[in-house]
Parts: structure tokens; sequence; C-alpha cells
């Protein structure tokens, strides 16, 4: 029966009102005749083929006029589509060549004659349907009775239901017989869009005004309409009358799509994806796109669209020149976003690189690969290529292009071809990549830079030791030379001193300062000590996970050790994260980097990672020794003050001094931590405390 179809009459008109389109239950298509004729639809699709004209042998069917109308397709009770019911008119067309034929016609159709013989007149009608991206014809046969049979006369119609099609698609409809005997017909109709709806710019940003009445309530999603993947639906809002929803222009990806449906039983959902020809579109997903390493050989790049990119590898040498494409020997690689993928190499290192990009330009590049393979080596790429005979070649990749080994170029690969060639041989080389036409080959070029500053430094020391004796005869000055040997003594220590990356939570102002003179203290061992206390500034600048991630990186990179301070608020933080890992954590200080700092943390004690970088402590009288969380007992952890000893010892590692002078710089850290540590264990309300300390102070969860 005909069912109200609300979102069609919204498409028809400014001031709609409802319109019943006839629902058409199942999804078989079917053929009717008008009365007096016969007609049959042939199961299955037939090719769209109209062939050549022919003439017709005599009075023959054929197809005058095109008419449609739109139906309500209902695969169930709640599940339709709209679809094209096409009605074709037909006419008889020609004439009998010989009148003999003709009376031979009649007289079989002859309802007088006592056996009259079954005589009509047939014909085989194709209907050729397109809407972009598909096609789709079907053959409809029809007979007419003799009697009904007067040249150019209409006979009657034929109704097929039905094509499917979408709103705001464009249709073409063709007709015509087979075999043909005349031009085919042709209709073109555009089916009701959406011109209630207005994508519109409102500066920056842009605006969706849907113009229906107030009493018109419809949904209105917002999606991400990926090729390869999932719709990934963004936002969702039932709404009433009309709207205006202003989109940041930060906010549109080409793959962003707007459905809208009304809010009624039977509804169709319509959809449009208005920016996919939309240029801040497509340079917002380039924005929006990360490309992610994952050691030890795969790669993935998140981004909510597909991109049309290809992916390379690349080679990234020590001094930080442009990274040189290893495309050929190996092929690029087509981009599938959100998908793990790997590139065909035996071993990983350091110096590759992914890049991706477009056939503008360079879009991304990540060389992540040094944070589980540590540093850039300075190492030189050798490229083999493999003839049909098992002759091969070898040349090594430079700036300048792939230097043959054994020749006479002015560089450093030409000048040290032998040596290098003698390390392949050996084993001395990592093969990174090997197939029937080649390989790669990462060789350590450490020992040739050795070997060329050996003479350097042997006359350092020759010259070194030519001014010692000459100093030496100069009594008068031999104590200022000593003071001045002195100095440069401890310069070079604190030079040589080790790097040490200071976490904590700030729980209150005194612990701050509690923080402040344990690093203070600890810069007079001599150890190079990072805390954010002294980098506001870059903290503000960066983003505190940004400057986390960069303190982290070098201090591990010079062989230092990040030291993780723990209080009531950092032992509350860490069994948030620990234990709420399927909520999503809350938002702390933006200046607060050990709670930044968590993300980057955890991953390596729980990989197992944290020996030999990380290093514990807490206060004796903040926190009770069984409060650290156990994870974090795979790494030594030291009490304040008591065991500061060990604790300095361990921080100072094979620099550290003799037990003696060590109690003596424990002595002095001391001294120096206990004006902070007397201020935090002040009674409450005494004067020159912050909020006080203790479990429910720092406690912050």
């Amino acid at each position: 029966m005909p069912v109200p179809w609300f979102l069609l009459s919204l498409a028809l008109g400014r001031n709609p009102v409802v319109l019943s389109l006839e629902r058409v239950v199942g999804p078989q298509d079917t053929a009717r005749c008008s009365p007096g004729l016969s007609c049959h639809l042939w199961d299955g699709d037939v090719l769209c083929l109209p062939g050549s004209l022919v003439s017709a042998p005599g009075p023959v069917l054929v197809p005058t006029r095109l008419q449609t109308e739109l139906v309500l397709r209902c695969h169930e009770e709640t599940d339709c589509d709209l679809c094209v019911r096409v009605a074709v008119h037909l006419a008889v067309q020609g004439y009998w060549e010989d009148p003999e034929d003709e009376e031979k016609f009649r007289r079989a159709a002859d309802p007088e004659l006592e056996e009259p013989r079954n005589a009509s007149l047939q014909a085989h009608i194709v209907l050729s349907f397109q809407a972009y991206p598909t096609a789709h014809c079907v053959l409809l046969e029809v007979q007419v009775p003799a009697a009904l049979v007067q040249p150019g006369q209409s006979v009657g119609s034929v109704v097929f239901d039905c094509f499917e099609a979408a709103l705001g698609a464009e249709v073409q409809i063709w007709s015509y017989t087979q075999p043909r005997y005349q031009k085919e017909l042709n209709l073109t109709q555009q089916l009701p869009a959406l011109p209630w709806l207005n994508v519109s710019a409102d500066g920056e940003d842009v605006r969706l005004v849907l113009d229906v009445s107030e009493e018109q309530r419809f949904g209105l999603s917002l999606y991400w309409n990926q090729v390869q993947g999932p719709i990934k639906p963004w936002w969702h809002s039932n709404l009433t009358g009309p709207q205006t929803i202003t989109l940041n222009h930060t906010d549109l990806v080409p793959c962003l799509c707007i459905q809208v449906w009304p809010l009624e039983p039977d509804s169709v959902r319509t959809s449009i994806c208005p920016f996919r020809e939309d240029p801040r579109a497509h340079r917002n997903l380039w924005r929006a796109a990360r490309l992610q390493l994952l050691p030890p050989l795969g790669w993935r790049l998140d981004a909510p669209c597909s991109l049309p990119a290809e992916a390379t590898l690349c080679w990234q040498p020590l001094d930080g020149g442009p990274c040189l494409s290893l495309v050929p020997p190996l092929p690029r690689e087509n981009v599938t976003v959100n998908k793990v993928l790997e590139f065909p190499l035996l071993k990983g290192h350091p110096n590759v690189c992914v890049q991706v990009s477009t056939w503008e330009k360079l879009q991304l590049q990540e060389c992540l690969w040094a944070d589980s393979l540590g540093p850039r080596k300075d190492d030189m790429l050798l490229v083999e290529t493999r003839g049909p005979q098992d002759n091969g070649s070898l040349c090594a990749l430079e700036p300048s292009g792939c230097t043959p080994l054994l020749s006479r170029a002015s560089t450093r690969a030409a000048r040290l071809g032998e040596q290098l060639l003698q390390d392949v041989q050996s084993g001395q080389c990592l093969q990174l990549w090997d197939n029937d036409l080649g390989a790669l080959w990462a060789c350590p070029m450490d020992k040739y830079i050795h070997q060329r500053w050996a003479l350097v430094w042997l006359a350092c020391l020759l010259l070194a030791a030519v001014l010692f004796l000459l100093l030496l005869l100069k009594m008068s000055r031999v104590k200022g030379w000593l003071r001045l040997l002195k100095e440069n003594i401890r310069a070079g220590a604190a030079a040589r001193s080790r790097a040490a990356l200071l976490l904590y939570s700030a729980d209150d102002a005194s612990f701050e300062r509690l923080v402040g003179a344990l690093a203070s203290a600890l810069c007079q061992l001599p150890l190079r000590v990072a805390v954010d206390l002294w980098s506001r500034r870059d903290l503000s600048a960066q983003g505190a996970l940004a400057w986390f991630h960069a303190q982290r990186r070098q201090t591990l990179q010079e062989g230092g050790v990040v030291v993780l301070l723990f209080s009531p608020g950092a032992v509350a933080l860490c069994r948030e994260w620990l234990q709420d890992a399927t909520s999503a954590p809350r938002a702390h200080d933006p200046h607060d980097a050990f709670a930044a700092s968590l993300s980057c943390v955890l991953p390596d004690f729980l990989q197992g990672r944290a020996p030999g970088r990380y290093v514990g402590a807490y206060f004796d009288k903040l926190l009770p020794a069984d409060a650290v969380p156990a994870l974090f007992r795979s790494v030594p952890v030291f009490s304040l003050p008591s065991q500061l000893p060990d604790f300095l010892g361990t921080l100072q590692g094979s620099a550290a001094p003799r037990p003696r002078r060590l109690a003596e710089r424990a002595e002095q850290v001391s001294r120096a931590l206990q004006p902070a540590l007397d201020s935090c264990f002040r009674p409450p309300g005494a004067p020159g405390t912050g909020r006080g300390m203790g479990p429910e102070a720092g406690d912050r969860t």
C-alpha cells in the first residue's frame, strides 16, 4: 500500500508536503502490460548492445515513448530503496509488402472461423538503465493480438518494476527492439537531490544550513567514508527544524560526508561528500596523517581518509644530508592507510627511513627505528648489482650518486674502495636486503676514521709534551701553571660528567623546592642534571610530552640515566595509568612533565627496556618503601637520604669515586637537602609551609 516517504517530499520543493510513494515489495523485478497485451520478463541481465539497424519485414512492434515514476522498493519492512519504474508505450510500425501476407494474417485472426488460429505480433523490447557507475539491461517479450495490429496505431504499454537508484543521481534510459528496426529511444532524468541542504563558507569555517520547517525532525551524521575500511562515524545528532551547523576548517578532510534522514519509518538515508575536491581538506588530511615505524621492519600510515601516495625506503647519512632513495633496487609500495605493512629487509638499521610521497612532493618521512636500534651510525651503504652470469658489481650510495668502489673518483667511498670490498667478503658488513638481482650492505666506517686521526693525535701528544717541558723550565710560573692545570682538570671532568634527567610529580610548592635543592646538589658531583623546574620556557613552547621526549632521547644517547623521583602524587599517577588503562586518563597540568612522560616511561618497563636506563628514588618520610609500584622495582630504587651513597654511585656509574670520597659527597648532598626537607615536614599551618606533605596531599586521583 502507499506509504509516506518523508525524505523525498523534502527533496521535491522548498515548502515540502507529505508525498506518498507506492511500495514495491520484494527484490524481484516484474513486468505487466496494458489490457489486451501479453508480456514476459526474461530472467537475468542481457548485454546492452543495440546492434545495427535492419529493415522491417512488415508491421513490427516498436517503442514510441518512455515514461518514469519513482516508487519505493522494500526488501524488508524497514529496509527500502528509491526505485525508478519505467513505462514503454508501443505502436505498430510498417506495412505488409505483399497484400496476400496481410490477408492471411487477417484470416488467421478472424473469430468467425470455425478454428481460428492464435495469430499475434511479437516483439523483444530492451530497456537499458545507467546511473553512474552502474548499468543494467532487461529484455521484455511482448505479444499483440492480430486484431489490435493497425499500422501507425498505438497498442498499449508495458511497465517494468524497477531500476534502483539514489537521490540526486542522473539516470539515462534507452529502449529499442531486438533486432533494431529504428533509432533507440532515450530519456535522461535528474532524480531529486537535496536543495534544502546548503554547504557554504563562513570565513575560514564552513556552515551547513538545513532549511526545513520547524516541526520536521531528522537525523544528521558526519562520518569518514573510507575506501579502505568501514565507515567511521564522527558526529551524530537528532535535530528538529531549521539548523545551522558550523564546522572548523581544520576538521575538513576529503572523505568527510554528511548523511541526512527523516526520523520516520521506512526513511532513506541520503549522503553527500562535498569536500572531495576542497584544497583545504587535502591539506588537512596530510597534516592529520601520522607515519609510525614499528620495529623491527613494520610501518603504518594513520589517516582518516585514503591517501593516493607511495612509500619508499631511503638511507639517512650520519652527517644529516638528504635521505638517499633506495629505489631501485627496492620497489615502491602503494600506501594503504591504517594497516601494518612491512618492507622486504632482512634486518633493520637505524639509518633506514620511510618516505611517503605523492607525485607532487615528499609529504612524510620518519626514522623512528632509532628508538629501538640506537642512534644513527656512520656506516656506508653498498649496493650490489648481480648480472645473469653471477658477475656482480658494488657501488657506494653517496649524495652524488652510487660510486663504484674501484673507481678514481674523489669521494670517501672511492678512496676506501678496496678496504670496503674486503669488509664485504670477510663478513664485517651487515646484509640488509638480498634477492636474485642484488643486495644491500651496511659497512661500518668507524675504524677508518680512527686510522685517519691516529697520526693527528700522535702529533698533538708530542706537541703537548714539548709544551710541558717548556713550562717546567719556567720555575717561577710553576705554581700558576699547576693552578691552571687543576682548573682544566675540573673543566674536563665537568665535560665528561654523566647526564641525568630528573622526573617528579609537582605535589606542592615545598616538594618542588626539595626537588630543586636535590637537582642543584647533584650538579656539584658533577652531574649534568635536566629538570623541568629549570626549563619552564621550553615546556611552554614545546609542550610537556615533546620536552620530555627530546630530553629522554638526548640523555640515553649520551649514556645517561633517567631518575624517577616517587612521591605520593607520582605513585597515584602511576596507579591511575596502570589500573585504569581501559578508560581515558584525566587531564593534568600541561607543564607536568611526569604525567606527560608516563606514556613513554611505562612501555620501557613493561617491555623490559628499563634496566640500565632508569633509577628510582623516594624520600624516607614522604613515602613508605612498599608504596613504590612493583613494576618499577625492576630497576634500583633508593631511599633518600639514608641511601644517598649508593644512589650517587649509581648515578655516576663508572665515573663514581672511591667509597670514602663518595661518602663525603653524600654528606654534602644531605646537608644541602636538609633545609628543604625541614620545610616539607614542618607541621601544617607553620610559617613558610605550602599545602603540607603526606599521602593525602599528594594523592590526586
